[in-house]
């Protein structure tokens, strides 16, 4: 494997991890849906997430 190649892989891993590939997945995914509509901000996406995260109704085990 070149440096190159494994110097890709780190990233991509580490995008991965941290969920920042996340943000860049939901943009692409909403100018496909909502062309006219202007794309939130990283900031507004976590916000939304968040809450999102928050009001969804699942049983938790904590």
């Amino acid at each position: 494997m070149t440096v190159r190649r494994w110097a890709r892989a780190v990233r991509w891993y580490l995008r991965e991890l941290t969920g920042e590939a996340e943000y860049d997945r939901y943009c692409q995914r909403h100018l496909r849906h909502h062309p006219l509509a202007p794309v939130p901000t990283r900031r507004e996406y976590q916000i939304l997430r968040t809450a999102q995260q928050e009001n969804r109704t699942q049983g938790r085990c904590c």
